[in-house]
């Protein structure tokens, strides 16, 4: 399993959801690289965003968060010459988890908008039960980038004695958007004359208004700054996006769409952040228009941070700069990679200081 460009699946029994309704025999689709230590204990998760998946190892991969391929990989900061790394399709994605694109064995027809509610405890669990699989007795880090940082702070919390390190970026212990919308993105699916389409189990039926939100979402993200220095050229950029999006479009069920932003509305560990054993490196950009690094005020004042390391990338490609500019943080988290835990100096929220000072 060291190469990560293959797929592999793991298929578990049935498993009860936060919400009582059984998911039957759910499999998750996940790539790894490196190899797993005798005594299960070198394993790193990398956890994706919410529309991507474990493409966010590959190399200009077209993903919303930006690839990590310059933060995972052999002599990289997540070394896996050292680390047995673990990308697993979150359950209710669309890159070949279970999720709302997936036969219900009970109808024998796509899920589609019948997909059961799902929580980040059912995502994290479903991911537990994975490891388990692959003799994983121990994490010596989970990381990912904006959903992927719900899940590692999820982890942290659900599994404080089996995280060794969390490395959250572009994200936040909470989802800081008011509720709302998933149910506005159900309404305007199933109000589009193609939804009949959809239901009758066409998955890319609503592929032209999948097409139009993604363009305004990699828009928002900063997908301007972040191809500029490959094109230029602003009409040739606009043509770019227009092809990802329908790449991206193609390929992604809709009703992914809401059953994780459902997820992500329920997520919200402030109050509990203390029950964290493990240190957390916590990364924000400047330019980021999701997760704003004002976001980080807020965070230093929950109890339970004050032993986290926060960074600001100083960065212009917004929701896109923990992998575009993966250069800015690539030797921070390598030295907290290779810091025993226990040993780990915390940098604190002292940028914010800085700040101040200035």
């Amino acid at each position: 399993m060291g190469n990560h460009s293959i797929l592999h699946y793991h298929t578990g029994p049935d498993y009860r959801l936060a919400s009582g309704a059984v998911l039957a025999a759910p499999t998750i689709a996940f790539r790894s690289m490196g190899r797993l230590d005798a005594d299960g204990a070198n394993a790193v998760l990398v956890l994706h965003g919410y529309t991507t998946g474990p493409a966010m190892l590959d190399p200009d991969a077209n993903v919303a968060e930006g690839s990590w391929s310059e933060l995972v990989g052999p002599g990289k900061p997540i070394d896996t010459d050292r680390y047995f790394v673990v990308c697993p399709n979150m359950t209710g994605s669309s890159y070949g988890s279970t999720g709302p694109g997936s036969i219900d064995p009970a109808s024998g027809r796509p899920y589609g908008a019948a997909f059961p509610a799902l929580a980040l405890e059912d995502i994290v669990g479903l991911q537990k039960q994975l490891l388990t699989a692959l003799g994983v007795r121990r994490l010596a880090a989970v990381a990912g980038p904006s959903f992927g940082a719900y899940q590692s702070f999820q982890w942290a919390l659900s599994y404080p004695d089996f995280v060794e390190r969390v490395v959250a970026a572009v994200g936040a212990p909470w989802h800081p958007n008011p509720p709302g919308a998933a149910r506005a993105l159900l309404e305007g699916f199933s109000a589009d004359p193609a939804w009949p389409v959809y239901q009758a189990g066409d998955s890319q039926a609503l592929a032209e208004r999948l097409t139009a939100m993604r363009i305004e979402t990699l828009t928002r993200y900063g997908v301007d700054a972040e191809l500029a220095p490959r094109l230029p050229d602003p009409a040739e950029r606009a043509r770019e996006v227009a092809r990802l999006a329908r790449e991206w479009a193609l390929g992604f069920d809709p009703i992914s769409l809401v059953a994780l932003m459902e997820a992500a509305e329920g997520f919200d560990l402030r109050g509990r952040l203390e029950a964290i054993r493990a240190p957390v490196l916590y990364v924000l950009s400047r330019s980021d228009a999701v997760f704003s690094p004002t976001l980080a005020r807020t965070v230093a004042r929950q109890p339970g941070t004050d032993r986290w390391s926060y960074v600001e990338l100083d960065s212009d490609k917004g929701h896109f700069a923990s992998g575009a500019d993966a250069a800015l943080w690539a030797d921070e988290l390598r030295r907290f990679m290779e810091s025993a835990p226990a040993a780990w100096t915390p940098l604190g929220f002292k940028q914010l200081d800085k700040e101040v000072a200035a």
